[in-house]
């Protein structure tokens, strides 16, 4: 019989007259698949080989064969490919029509040939899509690229998310659209207070004689003995401050008393509470001591440079200073006494013979209401020609002057004064003879301001 040629079959197929009829494959072709693949790529490869030496007949009456010639004219590369792909397409259909049925499941293995090629062209596209999306996040705000993000995003999952109302989460590195707040300079002090006050909260009580411990690494508990002795040590402290603040009480209210009321007086209150002089003398000995030079130490210079066999009378010794900074032999009289050298007596009424001293002095004791007692008692115990010494408050002094002529008039002339200091004032007198002026006669000049300290 006259067989059909290829070509018509390719024809008639490529027109669409009759459809070919695949029938279903059976089990046992299944089986077989992957051997008829590897058989028909073989087919295919050397069906292409062969197409590019020879060319396929045409058909003069089919459009499609038309339009496949200009397009092979105007593309010969793509035109002779996709001619050899017909080819090894009409080959293979024709062997698998004379294999029989089996070899039906070809077409649905070209089909899916076919996907897999537009699947590759279509993720070359979406590579180069992606590319261009680089290029885009590189340059353009994140926001926008987390707006293409959600459009791009289909699916079921992307349906899902759309369904539910939660707000997107923002991401730690996007930028929030409301500005950062600013703190004012009062709100951010008051806020480095507050870390402070959470710092030290939980910090163990320091001793103030020691020195800042470093944090340890690792909590530790703190020992109750090291508490206890904190605690011991910081009521020490309390106590000690209390009692300096009622001893500088104790000394005002004593100063007040000294300036304001007569010797005797005087005299009394410390033997009545002989504490109170021991208090009264440490806080004269605090005040003195921030003056820069004190005049007990000028006058034992002035001393001795004297003759050491000059006999001194110190009207106020105190802790008899000036008796450890000379050679001479000194008589130390005092309200009350500190050191074994010290005669308490009345400085009014001293128990010395008539001009039996060479020298009197009178160092910051011109104290109370009877000065004029303490200067004619000093002339009486003076020697003829005997030296006065006196070193006195400069604030105390109203009028040196009248000062100066008071004490004359009792006995005595100016030999030389110094006036330098800013806290005291330095006098020297040589005694002339008796007083000049009777007990009834009131000199004004020796009434002195009283020295009171403030309260500090």
């Amino acid at each position: 019989m006259f067989e059909e040629p290829e070509w018509a079959s390719a024809a008639r197929v490529a027109a669409g007259l009759g459809p070919v009829i695949s029938r279903p494959p059976p089990t046992a072709a299944l089986q077989n698949k992957g051997s008829k693949c590897r058989q028909l790529l073989a087919t295919l490869q050397a069906l292409e080989a062969a197409s590019l030496s020879q060319h396929p007949p045409s058909l003069p009456s089919s459009d499609s064969e038309d339009d496949e010639e200009e397009r092979k004219k105007k593309c010969p590369q793509k035109a002779s490919f996709a001619s050899a792909s017909v080819e090894g397409r009409k080959k293979g259909k024709k062997k698998c029509e004379k294999q029989g049925p089996p070899c039906s499941d070809s077409e649905e293995e070209v089909e899916r040939k076919k996907k897999c090629h537009k699947q590759a062209l279509v993720g070359s596209d979406s590579a180069e899509k992606e590319k261009r999306k680089r290029k885009c996040q590189k340059h353009a705000p994140i926001n926008s690229a987390q707006h293409l993000d959600g459009v791009d995003q289909t699916g079921p999952k992307a349906w899902k998310d759309s369904t539910t109302n939660d707000p997107p989460k923002q991401s730690p590195g996007s930028i929030s659209s409301k500005p950062p707040r600013t703190l004012s300079r009062k709100q951010w002090r008051n806020r480095q207070k507050n870390k402070r006050r959470h710092k030290n909260k939980f910090r163990p009580p320091q001793v103030p004689g020691q020195a800042p411990a470093e944090a340890p690494t690792e909590k530790t508990e703190v020992p109750l003995v090291s508490r206890t002795d904190s605690h011991e040590t910081r009521a020490a402290d309390f106590r000690a401050r209390m009692a300096q603040r009622l001893d500088g009480a104790r000394f005002r209210y004593l100063n007040e008393q000294l300036y304001s009321g007569p010797s005797s007086a005087a005299q009394r209150l410390f033997q009545e509470d002989p504490e109170a002089f021991l208090v009264y003398h440490r806080g004269f000995q605090s005040q003195v001591k921030k003056w820069p030079l004190q005049p007990v130490d000028g006058i034992a210079r002035d001393l001795r440079q004297r003759p050491a066999s000059l006999v001194v009378a110190d009207f106020g010794c105190g802790d008899c200073r000036l008796a450890s900074s000379i050679r001479n032999p000194v008589h130390c009289f005092d309200l009350a006494s500190l050191d074994p050298r010290v005669t308490v007596c009345d400085m009014a009424q001293v128990p010395l013979e008539d001009e039996s001293v060479d020298v009197a002095v009178f160092c910051l004791s011109l104290m109370g209401t009877n000065i004029r007692d303490f200067l004619e008692e000093a002339n009486r115990v003076l020697k003829p020609g005997g030296l006065l010494k006196v070193a006195e408050v400069s604030s105390r002094f109203e009028d040196v002057r009248t000062f100066l002529r008071a004490v004359t008039k009792l006995g005595f002339k100016i030999v030389s004064k110094d006036l330098t200091n800013s806290h005291f004032f330095l006098f020297d007198f040589q005694k002339t003879g008796p007083p000049q002026v009777g007990p009834k006669v009131q000199l004004s000049g020796l009434k002195l301001h009283p020295c009171l300290y403030k309260r500090r």
